[in-house]
């Protein structure tokens, strides 16, 4: 089992070392730019170009039925689904399926929305504890899943 994560925006790394630690699992953690590992075997830190994508494209190219992606990245969530991966959010929510056309749609009336808009941002809600702490649950859920498979 291998746990890609998409780090550059990510609130959970620290919870995700914690729990693959559990399961024994392999971390790589995809980025543009350096970020600080734990010293471990399991642990690796890719560093990608700083092209657009290029991080997404990393995930996406070794993402398969033994990988989780975590990621909050719709369009990179359903390029890895496309490869059999197992998505989760940040807040532990998972992408699957059947929720990842509407959550496509919804991005992109959300962008044409706010590209008529001048001067209203928006953005998701603050990362809450309970955010965190549903995280640590479904990633634990679909690594017991994926470790009796």
């Amino acid at each position: 089992m291998t746990i890609l994560v998409d780090a550059d925006a990510c609130p959970v790394k620290e919870e995700v070392y914690r729990v693959a630690t559990r399961h024994k699992a392999h971390v790589r953690v995809v980025s543009n730019s350096p970020f600080r590992v734990p010293v471990s075997e399991r642990v690796k830190r890719v560093v990608v170009s700083d092209g657009f994508d290029a991080a997404d494209d990393w995930i996406a190219e070794h993402a398969s039925p033994s990988t989780v992606v975590i990621t909050a990245d719709i369009l990179l969530a359903e390029r890895c689904l496309k490869a059999g991966a197992t998505v989760l959010r940040h807040d532990g929510r998972s992408f699957d399926a059947a929720s990842i056309g509407s959550a496509i749609a919804t991005r992109a009336i959300m962008e044409d929305l706010r590209a008529g808009m001048d001067g209203v941002g928006g953005g998701p809600p603050p990362f809450s504890k309970a955010d965190r702490s549903n995280f640590l649950q479904a990633l634990d859920r679909v690594l017991v899943r994926m470790g009796r498979s």
